[in-house]
């Protein structure tokens, strides 16, 4: 299953990245990077059942306080 997913992202890339580079979009490559390593990481982690970290719980934990924050303003 590995083997699957390596082809798969070696396929964006070969896709995506010499079009980025010819055009010399250099902010668009970075975050074309960045998302893609995140995929990776996680897409490797979940075919190794790894055990993953829940993003709603960053989200919590960064968003609450402003929620709480607003709801006091607005009540």
């Amino acid at each position: 299953m590995s083997y699957l997913l390596s082809l798969i992202f070696l396929g964006t890339i070969l896709y995506e990245v010499p079009k980025l580079l010819k055009d010399r979009r250099w902010a668009e490559l970075t975050a074309f990077s960045v998302l893609l390593l995140v995929a990776m990481l996680y897409g490797y982690a979940q075919v190794l059942s790894l055990p993953l970290p829940n993003p709603a719980t960053g989200l919590n934990t960064v968003f609450n306080p402003a929620s709480q924050y607003l709801d006091k303003m607005l009540k």
